[in-house]
């Protein structure tokens, strides 16, 4: 029986079929249920309580969330702490 990813063909679990994805396409969107490309990097300083959403970063880091363009709109914060939004520079 021919494997992917260490799972049985024919059962290739959601976390497999991720993997391929981002490998063809780049990065994927870190919300579980969103199969969309990362476009935004969100980063938290909880020191600060500031969130900080830019491009997306150069590698994907443990402790930073890739976003669709979708998500990255939408990004909600807990009470108090602010958002920090970091745009590319246009020429």
């Amino acid at each position: 029986m021919t494997k992917v990813y260490g799972v049985p063909r024919g059962i290739r679990s959601e976390t497999a079929e991720r993997s391929t994805l981002a490998q063809m396409d780049g990065r994927l969107c870190s919300k579980v249920t969103c199969a969309r490309e990362a476009v935004a990097t969100l980063t938290y300083d909880y020191g600060d309580q500031m969130a900080a959403l830019g491009p997306l970063g150069g590698t994907n880091h443990p402790n930073a969330h890739d976003l669709c363009a979708q998500h990255a709109e939408r990004v909600s914060v807990p009470t108090g702490w602010i958002v920090v939004r970091h745009e590319a520079m246009r020429a």
